[in-house]
């Protein structure tokens, strides 16, 4: 599996990176940030921007938020 990315979202990543709704910025500072083992937020991979995604753990994770009510 190719983990290129689609270099045109990496200003929209860092965007969502510094605005994290609030579901992401709770799991990220209450938990995520704490692993022992690195986790990276808004990763690119291909045309998609995950929320989290941990490689040593092959994991990634979606979170839906407030946003998808509007």
């Amino acid at each position: 599996m190719s983990f290129e990315y689609n270099k045109n979202n990496k200003t929209f990543a860092q965007t969502l990176r510094a605005n994290m709704t609030k579901e992401k910025r709770k799991l990220w500072f209450m938990f995520l940030s704490k692993l022992p083992i690195k986790v990276r937020r808004q990763k690119m991979i291909g045309n998609y921007i995950l929320d989290f995604y941990c490689a040593k753990a092959k994991t990634a994770i979606e979170i839906d938020g407030s946003q998808h009510y509007e």
